[in-house]
Parts: C-alpha cells; structure tokens; sequence
C-alpha cells in the first residue's frame, strides 16, 4: 500500500470509473444492502465483480461498505452476500457492527476488515481491541484531532492502518451515529436511510399561539445542525506525520464530476506530501470547483464550527460537456451536459493534469453541421480542443455569479 493512499468514492460505475481515472489508490462501494448510503448506487453480483476486475487490472483495491447496525432479520442475508465478496475478490470489508465482524471472518476469510468511522474508534485501547479481533485497519473517529491521532498512533501495532476523513460532508452528530432521522421520520441513518433533519430550519411555536411559528436564530442564522464541509488538500503533509494511512474522501451520493475532480486534487495533494514538496495552489482551488458547503478543517486542528446561513450548496462551475474521444489535433467528440456557447471561456479537467483556459470555437452537431449553440441535453457535438484530451475529460464553464465574486475562494485556498 502506497504510505499515503488516496480513496475515493464509488457511488456506481460511471463514478467507480472516474476515480480511477483520476488517480485514486482504492475506492470504497456498497452492495444492494448493509452500506450506510441507501440512495447511493449499488453494485449487484455481476457488477460487483466486474467492477473488482476494472479496478485490479488498474492495480486499484476494492473496499465494499458493510458499516450498518442490522438486527437479526438482516443478519440473515449477510452470510451469502460475505461469500459473494469473497468469491468477487474484493480486497476489504468496512464493518462497524461486532457481529458482522465475526461473520466477516467466518464467510469472507481472505478479505481483509476495516473498522468503520461509525464504531467511533477514538483511542488505542478500542484500536488495538479491533487489531486483536482481525481488522487490518481503523477509520478513526471524525472527532479526533491530530494530536490525539499522532498519540493513538504511537500505542498501537505498526501493521494497523490508520484511516481518515480529509474531505466531504460533515455529520452533526458523533461519528454519524445520529438518531434525530429515525425519531423525526422514521428513517433509520444507522441502516443508510437519512432524511438529513441536521439541514433543515427549525421554528419554535410557544402553546398560547399555535398560529405563530417563530424561527430559531443562532449567530444570525436559523440551521441550526448545519456543519460545515471538511476539507484537508492543504495539511495532508501533517496528516502524513501524524502516522495515517489512507485520507478518505466522502461522497458516494454525489456526482461522477465530483468523484474526478476531487480525486485529482488530493491524488496531487498526496504526491506532493510524500515528496516533501509544497502543493501547488491550483489543487487547492480545484476544491472550490465542484458544489460544495462552506469549507473547515473539522476537528484536526480545533472546532469546526457550524454554517448556520442556510443548508445550500455552493458551486461556481457548471460542467457543460464530457469528452469521449479526441485525435492528437484536438478534434474531440463530446457529450453534451449544460449549454454553452462559441465563444464561451471554457477549462478542461483532464485525468492528473492541471487544467487547460480556453475560449470555445465552432460547433458542429453529429453530421458536422454547424450549429449556433449545445443546448439540447445529452447531445452528441463535435469541437477542437486546445491539447488532446482523453475520454472521460471534462468541460466546464465558471458561472456568472462567480465571477462577479459571489463564491470565490480567498486567496491562497483555505
């Protein structure tokens, strides 16, 4: 394993290929059950083990969500599904429950466990007790700071890996041991079903007047659970020092784009820390690219903090075409997913490269007729490129709003 592994979500297959593609070291997936992300895609059988035989030939490990609480009716099914991994050649299990764990061991032998981030591992004892039942690796508790990770680190066996969060959405609640969804509507966040309650706003009506909800306001803002997002592409070099393994980004649910760009830039990020050399800040602003809450470092350095304005998204590109194919004089074939124009000031994402400004030529649909505009979704067009791109590069386009200085980064990233 590289000292520094980068791993990335894969919410299907279109994103499974993405972080490949961009550079990822392993990724994390589920099958149709036991993953704590029930709207994010799943793997059945058949792709299961295509996508283990994708990622190996790409010397790339599979490591397959297994991390909900199950009660004995969903315990169940687990035995085959284990066989199943087993038998697919799936390089790890990542379960948070004891007796998943012992199953783990009895149905899928070869693979190998790692502890979920929900068993909320947050000092050596509970670290080495998991390393004597079997696992070959922890997911440490979001909560802790790199001065509890550097002292954890230094009481437990060499040979357990130490993995962490270093970017993505952030749980209110302990290590996402929430309970707040199945109270308020009766979906279980601990079996992957969360309605997200920390995202709403919240009204107080006081008995004597029903008909006047009144909003909860703190610090001028009415979200109250509202965290912020995490994000760690500038300090990897600390985390490298404090002794993990693996930097884990979050975001099985999110976009094939997202799986991209943010694995480009913490497989830049990582290189660099292990090179000992400084990054370079456009992997820091790549970060700012793709929809996101406002950024923290969690708890490695100190409270977050909570964004209590609202619960949105913020996003300053728009991707407006994939590349599906592109000669060496840069004339591509390409899948249109926003409108754009000729014209338009445009940046090309490639696989491990730094992005490429340029302004959009011509146009021509599929029969090489000209056209005025790609405003027709999904569209197959055709445009010359500034440098050969390979498939699955990306278009993007900076909206409006961002450039008149609504979203934009400070200066020097985070």
């Amino acid at each position: 394993m590289p000292a520094l592994e980068v791993l990335s979500p894969a919410g299907d297959s279109e994103k499974l290929r993405m972080a490949v593609t961009y550079g990822a070291d392993a990724v994390y997936l589920a099958g149709p059950s036991f993953g704590m992300r029930a709207g994010a895609g799943c793997f059945g059988p058949e792709e299961m083990a295509r996508a283990v035989d994708y990622c190996h030939s790409r010397e790339v490990k599979v490591y397959v969500t297994c991390n909900t609480i199950p009660d004995d009716d969903e315990l169940t099914a687990l035995p085959a599904f284990l066989e199943q991994l087993d038998a697919a050649g799936a390089d790890a299990v990542i379960a948070a429950d004891l007796g998943v764990l012992r199953l783990c061991r009895k149905y899928a032998p070869r693979l190998d466990i790692h502890i979920s981030t929900q068993a909320g591992v947050m000092n050596s004892e509970t670290a080495r007790f998991f390393h004597d039942l079997g696992a070959s690796r922890v997911v440490l508790a979001r909560e802790m700071s790199l001065e509890l990770i550097r002292a954890l680190r230094a009481k437990t066996p060499p040979a357990l890996e130490l993995e962490v969060f270093c970017h993505g959405a952030m749980c209110v609640s302990f290590s996402g041991r929430c309970l707040l969804s199945a109270y308020m509507t009766g979906r279980d966040a601990n079996r992957g079903r969360c309605a997200q309650p920390c995202r709403w706003k919240y009204y107080l009506t006081e008995e004597k007047r029903p008909g006047a909800p009144m909003e909860l306001v703190e610090d001028g803002g009415t979200y109250l659970y509202n965290a912020r997002d995490l994000c760690m592409i500038d300090h990897l070099p600390a985390l490298l020092e404090a002794g993990v393994s693996s930097i884990k980004i979050e975001g099985r649910t999110k976009s094939a784009y997202y799986a991209a760009a943010v694995t480009n830039a913490y497989r830049h990020g990582a290189d660099a820390a292990l090179a000992g050399e400084p990054l370079d800040a456009i992997w820091s602003r790549e970060v700012y690219k793709v929809s996101h809450r406002p950024y923290s470092t969690g708890f490695f350095f100190g409270q977050p903090g909570q964004y209590t304005a609202d619960a949105c998204y913020f996003s300053q590109y728009d991707v407006v075409a994939m590349v599906e194919a592109c000669d060496e004089s840069g004339g591509a074939c390409l899948t249109q997913r926003n409108r754009f124009f000729p014209g338009d000031e445009l940046e090309l994402l490639m696989p491990g490269q730094a992005p490429v400004t340029f302004t959009t030529g011509e146009l021509y649909d599929e029969e090489g007729q000209s056209i005025p505009a790609a405003n027709h979704p999904k569209m197959t067009l055709h445009m010359t490129l500034p440098v050969q791109a390979p498939p699955c590069s990306f278009l993007r386009k900076q909206r409006t709003e961002a450039i008149s200085g609504h979203g934009v980064e400070p200066e020097g990233g985070i």
